[in-house]
C-alpha cells in the first residue's frame, strides 16, 4: 500500500473540532496551549500582553479548531485584560488559579507545562469559576474601593505619626494640644504650616521643626480625608444607581454594598446558585464529620472582604432587627452557641443577598 499525505481539505476536517485554549499569564508576555478534546497538545506558542497580542493569541488558536473555551491563571490580576478580551469574543472563560501540584512535581514547571495545565484543567471539569467581565459598574466600584483603602490607610499612618511627634513634642507645645480633640486638633496643626518656617538656633530650632512638621502632618489627613469623602460620595451614588433594592435591606450600607457587589461582579449569571455565593462568600458549612462525629466547621475560604461584609450585617441586625434577635434567642435556648448562630445568619443574609443581585 502506498500512503499519501493528507490533503489540505482532510487537515481541515481534522482540526475542525473544538479545541481547549490555556494561558499561562504574566506582565508582559502570556504562554497559550491549545489542546484537543482528548488532551493533547495541538500547539504552543508566546504572545505579547499587549491588544495586538491578544488579536495574535486567538486568532493562532482558532487555526487548530473551534475555541469556546478557555482557561486563564489569574484572570484578576495579569489575565484580566485578556480575559476581557475573550469574553468579548464570545468565549466562556475559566479562572484556573491552583494547579496540580502532584502533576507540577511529576512533569515540573514552566510556562507551557502551565498554560497546558490551564487547559487540562477546564477540560476535566476542575476549574468551573467563570471569570470576572470586569467592563461595567462594578469594575468602576473596584477602582474607587482601590483609591479610598489607600487613603484610608495613609491617613491612619499619618495620624499616628502626628500623635508620635506630640509624644516628643517641647512640654508647652503638648500642654497646649493636650486638651483638643482630634478634630481640632487637626485643624490647630494644619495652622502651624503657615507659620514662618527660618531656622533659629538652640531649643527654639527644634520647636520650630516640630511645630512644621505637625502642620505638615495634619495638612496631609486633611487631604487625605477629602478624598475619602469624595471617593464615598461616588461609591454611594454608584450603588443608588445600579443596585438601590440592596440600601433597602437592614443591615446594609452602600461600603457593605460595594463589597458584596464586587464579590458577585459584572456577570452575576455566572454563579450557578445561592449555594455557590455563599462558598464564593466564605459562609456555606464545610462537613468535618468522622466515626460518631457529625458536625460542620466554619468555613476559611473565600473572598474574606465579601465575608467581613456579611458579619457586618449579621452585627448590625443583631442590635437593631427585632427578627434577628427572636431567631438569636430561640436559637440559644436549643442550645446552639453564639458561634454557630451567627454562621447561620450569614448564611441567610448570603442567600438574601444573592437573590437580590441575581
Amino acid at each position: 500500500m502506498s500512503s499519501t499525505s493528507p490533503t489540505p481539505e482532510t487537515r481541515r476536517r481534522r482540526t475542525a473540532g473544538e479545541v481547549v485554549l490555556g494561558v499561562d499569564t504574566h506582565r508582559d508576555a502570556h504562554v497559550a496551549a491549545v489542546l484537543s478534546a482528548m488532551g493533547t497538545v495541538l500547539a504552543t506558542d508566546e504572545f505579547p500582553a499587549t491588544a495586538a497580542g491578544y488579536r495574535d493569541l486567538l486568532k493562532w488558536a482558532r487555526k487548530s479548531g473551534a475555541v469556546r473555551r478557555a482557561g486563564v491563571e489569574g484572570t484578576g490580576s495579569y489575565g484580566a485584560s485578556l480575559s476581557r478580551y475573550l469574553l468579548a469574543q464570545g468565549l466562556d472563560v475559566f479562572d484556573v488559579n491552583w494547579m496540580d501540584r502532584a502533576d507540577r512535581r511529576r512533569r515540573g514547571k514552566s510556562d507551557p507545562l502551565d498554560a497546558q495545565n490551564a487547559a487540562r484543567a477546564v477540560l476535566s471539569g476542575r476549574a468551573r469559576a467563570r471569570a470576572k467581565t470586569g467592563d461595567g459598574p462594578v469594575q468602576i466600584a473596584r477602582m474607587y474601593k482601590l483609591a479610598k483603602v489607600s487613603a484610608v490607610k495613609a491617613r491612619t499612618q499619618a495620624v499616628n505619626q502626628l500623635k508620635a511627634v506630640l509624644v516628643t513634642a517641647d512640654p508647652g507645645l503638648r500642654e497646649e494640644l493636650a486638651a483638643l480633640g482630634n478634630a481640632e486638633l487637626f485643624r490647630t496643626c494644619a495652622r502651624f504650616a503657615n507659620g514662618d518656617s527660618c531656622e533659629e538656633v538652640g531649643e527654639e530650632s527644634v520647636l520650630q521643626a516640630t511645630r512644621l512638621t505637625l502642620g505638615l502632618l495634619a495638612r496631609r489627613i486633611g487631604q487625605l480625608s477629602e478624598q475619602i469623602r469624595d471617593v464615598d460620595g461616588r461609591l454611594t451614588r454608584l450603588v443608588e444607581r445600579h443596585a438601590p433594592q440592596l440600601l433597602d435591606v437592614v443591615g446594609i450600607g452602600p461600603d457593605t454594598a460595594v463589597a458584596l457587589l464586587i464579590t458577585v461582579g459584572d456577570n452575576p449569571e455566572r454563579l450557578d446558585s445561592e449555594a455557590s455565593f455563599a462558598a464564593l462568600c466564605g459562609v456555606s458549612p464545610v462537613e468535618r464529620s468522622s466515626g460518631r462525629q457529625q458536625f460542620r466547621r466554619l468555613n476559611r475560604g473565600g473572598d474574606r472582604q465579601a465575608n467581613a461584609a456579611l458579619h457586618r450585617i449579621v452585627f448590625t441586625r443583631l442590635r437593631v432587627d427585632p427578627r434577628t434577635q427572636d431567631y438569636y434567642e430561640r436559637r440559644i435556648k436549643e442550645g446552639k452557641t453564639r458561634r454557630e448562630i451567627v454562621r447561620c445568619l450569614k448564611r441567610y443574609a448570603a442567600r438574601e443577598v444573592f437573590h437580590l443581585v441575581k
